[in-house]
C-alpha cells in the first residue's frame, strides 16, 4: 500500500505519504487563501521527499471537513481527480476526528471538545472521549456561535480557542490538521482498529455556502 493523505479543511494544506506502516513524508503549506495554488505542488514535493512515484499510490485519503466551502472543494476535487487518474481507492474522514487524534497523541485524555474556525463568528465543534477503548466522537460535528458551545468545564482544542478565548478557554493546540495523523487514522480505520469512521469523499458542509446559483429571472409585465 502507498497512501496519499490530503486535508484542506483548516488553514493551508496538509499532505502526507504513508507506506501502510509509517509516514514517509509530510508537509504543510500555504494559508486559507492559497489552497488552489499550493496543493498539487505540495503533493509532488511530498512524493519526491518520500522517494515514491505517483504510479505507486494505491489509496488517497482526504479530510471532508467540516470547513470553509472553498477549501473543502479544492481538497476533495483534487483527491477524487488524482484517485481516478491513478486508479486508487479514495477514503474520506472527518477533519475534526484527525485533530482529536492529534490531541490524544499529544497526551490529552478523558472527555474534550475540538473547535475550529467556521467563519461568520462561528465554530465547527465536536465532542470526544479518550479512554481504555481508544478515541471516539460522542457528539457533533455542529456549527454554532462560540458562546453556545456546551463546554461543561471540558478542555477545548483547535483554532477556535485562538479566535474565541473568552468563550472557549485558552488557546490550545493542535490548531491545524497534520497530514501524517490523517494517514495513520485512515490506516487504523481500514484495519478495523479503533472507532474511526471512513466517509464518502464528499464535503461535510454544516451550512449552505455563501455563493449560490442565481434563480430564474422574473418575468416583467407591463
Amino acid at each position: 500500500m502507498l497512501l496519499l493523505a490530503i486535508d484542506t479543511a483548516t488553514d493551508g494544506v496538509a499532505v502526507a505519504v504513508c507506506d501502510g506502516e509509517r509516514v514517509l513524508a509530510a508537509r504543510r503549506a500555504g494559508d486559507a487563501r492559497s489552497h488552489t495554488e499550493v496543493l498539487v505542488p505540495t503533493v509532488a514535493e511530498v512524493l519526491a521527499a518520500a522517494g515514491r512515484e505517483r504510479t505507486e499510490v494505491t489509496d488517497v485519503a482526504v479530510g471532508v471537513g467540516p470547513g470553509p466551502y472553498t477549501g473543502l472543494r479544492v481538497g476533495l476535487a483534487t483527491a477524487r481527480t488524482l484517485a481516478l487518474a491513478w486508479g486508487a481507492a479514495v477514503h474520506g474522514v472527518c477533519s475534526l476526528d484527525v485533530l482529536a487524534a492529534q490531541a490524544v497523541a499529544g497526551g490529552l485524555s478523558g472527555e474534550f471538545l475540538v473547535a475550529t474556525d467556521a467563519r461568520r463568528r462561528e465554530v465547527h465543534t465536536a465532542r470526544y472521549v479518550a479512554d481504555g477503548r481508544g478515541v471516539r466522537r460522542t457528539a457533533g460535528p455542529d456549527v454554532v456561535a462560540p458562546a453556545a458551545v456546551e463546554r461543561a468545564g471540558l478542555p477545548v482544542v483547535g483554532r477556535g480557542t485562538q479566535l474565541h478565548p473568552d468563550a472557549l478557554g485558552p488557546a490550545t493546540g493542535p490548531f491545524d490538521v497534520d497530514g501524517g495523523a490523517l494517514a495513520l487514522l485512515v490506516l487504523d480505520a481500514l484495519a478495523g482498529r479503533g472507532a474511526w469512521e471512513l466517509l464518502p469523499p464528499e464535503p461535510l458542509y454544516l451550512r449552505r455556502p455563501d455563493a449560490t446559483v442565481p434563480g430564474a429571472r422574473k418575468r416583467v409585465t407591463a
